[in-house]
């Protein structure tokens, strides 16, 4: 069956310590939904929707925020800037102040009046009599009026103290209301953002580890010499009780000096066969050995693959990761958690004679098929053909005494699982688009 979207899987590379299968995407496949669920697709936003959604959703909240921002400058110049209100306020401030003090004067004077009426000498005439009442009628007018108005003042003093209240609580209402603005736009975000995460969680599901599906290096000897073709392949055996429909194969080499601090991974070429165009294609930096179609429960595929080190490396050591990972049409998708090999690099034109395979550092189940085949590894000349890839003999030599540690053995092998989500993730976009 013809897999009509790109392949979606994991991998894993083991280091240390067993790992979770990576996340990636798993394939729809169109020609086997089920009604149902293609009418369930049908009333939920697509992918594309939801994106265009968040993106309009990020667009307002980035909006809202400039015109937060712009309402919080206009608003300090506002509180900061005299203007006719607070004038106003000021102004009649001050002439209430003044109104207090004339009517404060105008009750002393009539005070005044009253005691001097009271200290007339008994000589004092009528007429000084009289003149001292009036002063007295005088000053009360007068306090009446200073009364009146310093009433008048406070009252104008009110009237723009409150005039200046709603101003201000008018700027701040438009500023209470751009700052809510930010809060909507930005719960309108989350909420598109959350919606769009939940789609794609929901149509890339995580994949799973599955122990008895799994890949192993067979044939890799333990030493190789630098600028010769080495030939070997990778074996994917698929130990479920299921058939997988499709089938992504992953490799790397890691190489360094005999003191494990320079690194030679750029003269490394790594090549898998492919039987369909019959030639040689390099991996590249995604890891990936082709693709491939389902494999039966029980069956295994058979990738033929060679390396080879540039005759610039004089010697070294080096470490090479496989896993494989499988994707099936209903969504479901899993792998290995990777088998690593270590090797000696011996410099170019060495004849280490016949060598043991490399064996695989980690506790990789057993599956069938997967024990290396010792004493059949070999040396293979730079040639183009598919059956170079295994031939020669060598002699034995025995293991080499001491290999480099490679510190960065951890990193690459992170290095190939994350290729192995990128060029997944990578091909389903270009399916999507």
């Amino acid at each position: 069956m013809k897999i009509r979207r790109t392949l979606a899987t994991a991998v894993v590379a083991a280091v240390v310590a067993p790992v979770a299968l990576l996340s990636v995407t798993a394939p729809a496949f169109a020609a086997t939904a089920r009604p149902a669920a293609q009418a369930q697709a049908q009333s939920k936003p697509t992918i594309a929707e939801l994106e265009k959604a968040a993106a309009d959703a990020q667009k307002a909240y980035d909006d809202a925020v400039i015109a937060e921002k712009a309402g919080q400058e206009a608003f300090k110049k506002y509180t900061e800037t005299p203007n006719e209100l607070t004038i106003k306020v000021d102004e009649t401030k001050k002439a209430a102040t003044a109104a207090a003090d004339a009517q404060v004067i105008a009750e002393q004077a009539l005070a005044d009046a009253r005691d001097a009426l009271i200290n007339l000498p008994d000589t004092a005439t009528e007429e000084e009599k009289a003149a001292a009442k009036q002063a007295i009628a005088d000053a009360a007018t007068a306090v009446t009026a200073a009364a009146d108005a310093k009433t008048k003042a406070d009252e104008e003093y009110r009237k723009a103290g409150d005039a200046n209240d709603d101003d201000l609580v008018a700027h701040s209402k438009v500023l209470a209301l751009l700052q809510k603005a930010v809060r909507d736009a930005l719960d309108t975000k989350n909420a598109a953002d959350k919606a769009l995460a939940d789609a794609k969680a929901a149509e890339d599901p995580d994949c799973v580890v599955a122990p008895k599906f799994g890949a192993v290096a067979k044939g890799l000897p333990s030493k190789i010499v630098a600028g010769q073709w080495v030939g070997f392949s990778l074996r994917v055996t698929n130990g479920t009780a299921k058939t997988v429909d499709a089938v992504l194969p992953f490799a790397m080499f890691h190489a360094m000096d005999d003191t494990g601090t320079v690194d030679y991974d750029k003269l490394v070429t790594l090549q898998w066969y492919d039987t369909a165009s019959a030639s040689w294609k390099t991996v590249g930096g995604d890891h990936l050995a082709g693709e491939h179609g389902a494999l039966k429960a029980g069956a295994h595929l058979d990738v033929k693959l060679r390396v080879k080190i540039d005759a610039k490396v004089k010697s070294g050591g080096g470490m090479a990761f496989v896993t494989g990972a499988y994707a099936n049409e209903d969504g479901t998708c899993g792998g290995d958690t990777g088998s690593e090999y270590e090797f000696e690099i011996l410099p170019a034109g060495s004849k280490p004679g016949k060598v043991d395979d490399a064996e695989p550092n980690d506790s990789h189940p057993s599956l069938p098929g997967d024990k290396p085949q010792g004493g059949n590894s070999g040396q293979v000349k730079d040639t183009s053909g598919a059956d170079s890839a295994a031939d020669g003999s060598l002699a034995k030599t025995g293991s080499p005494s001491a290999l480099p540690q490679i510190a960065l053995a951890g990193g690459a092998a992170a290095a190939l699982g994350a290729g192995a989500v990128f060029v997944v993730r990578r091909r389903k976009a270009g399916a999507d688009a």
